[in-house]
């Protein structure tokens, strides 16, 4: 099953005093790449989380931001003091003291209000790893299922597409008797207005010579070759969006060739038909992992 690039998921998950809260978008791109935004407490298992990213998402470009809520209505029953931090004030107070011959004091307020005294007991980052990384596997399986989603969407549209191809193809086929019919009568009706005698057998030569030059059997068949592996390729469950670009680019080569070899304006009308299609497809395969 095709899965595309685009959507969004959003996971929350409450963990002992904390809120963790992932939020994921994903587009088109040639890659994977990956945007992380974490909270510092978890910066450093960055790497882990990229690893578990990659083993389910092949292409795209990923924006995921972890968002991390401490509780609010948790109740504080000890504030915790920097000691250290308050020695190196009253030392430094001791020390300014002595230098200057004068009082330097701080009363206990000041230093409570003083920048890093109190420590803030926040929670610690091993135990929100785990619930953290199980809560991002839960929002990807989310952002996977929306993938798959519009996978199908893009698919059906893909495969319609394809559809019409074929019957153009076959259109363009059952054409070419009577284009090189026209052909004949065209050059036989230039000959009678010249009034002119003609060797028979030179006037079949130069009739082959400019059947095989306008030939656009082969590329036909290249055609239909190439819908058929669209086709196949659509019914993978491996990401197939590369491939998928590579056959929309031959199957515009094919377009372009009929295109050029065309002296009839009917099969010019179906060459400008199928590159119009074969454009529609390319747009959507852009999308496809």
């Amino acid at each position: 099953m095709i899965k595309s690039m685009t959507a969004f998921a959003r996971k929350d998950k409450k963990v002992a005093k904390a809120e963790l809260s992932w939020e994921i978008r994903t587009v088109n791109h040639r890659h994977l790449d990956i945007s992380l935004h974490l909270p510092s407490a978890l910066i450093a298992h960055e790497h882990k989380f990229k690893e578990v990213i990659r083993k389910k998402l092949a292409r795209g470009r990923v924006e995921l931001k972890l968002t991390l809520q401490e509780s609010e209505n948790e109740s504080v029953d000890v504030i915790n003091i920097n000691e250290d931090m308050v020695k190196s004030l009253l030392n430094a107070c001791s020390e300014i003291k002595h230098l200057t011959h004068k009082s330097a004091t701080l009363s206990a307020m000041e230093i409570l209000q003083w920048p890093g005294v109190i420590e803030k007991k926040e929670v610690i980052a091993d135990d929100l790893f785990k619930p953290a990384q199980s809560l991002l596997e839960n929002a990807l399986g989310d952002l996977i299922i929306m993938r798959e989603t519009e996978g199908r969407r893009l698919s059906k549209m893909i495969r319609s597409r394809c559809d019409v191809v074929v019957k153009i193809v076959e259109n363009v086929k059952s054409r070419r008797i009577e284009v090189i019919k026209l052909l004949r009568e065209k050059v036989m009706a230039k000959i009678s207005e010249l009034d002119v005698n003609v060797d028979d057998n030179r006037l079949e030569q130069e009739l082959v010579y400019h059947v095989q030059r306008l030939d656009v059997d082969e590329e036909l068949d290249r055609l239909g070759a190439h819908i058929e592996e669209v086709n196949a390729v659509l019914a993978h469950s491996e990401p197939v969006g590369r491939r998928l670009d590579f056959l929309m680019q031959e199957l515009n080569r094919e377009a372009n060739t009929l295109a050029s070899k065309s002296n009839d304006a009917e099969t010019t009308k179906s060459a400008v038909e199928l590159k119009v299609l074969i454009e529609q497809m390319r747009e959507q395969c852009l999308n496809i992992e």
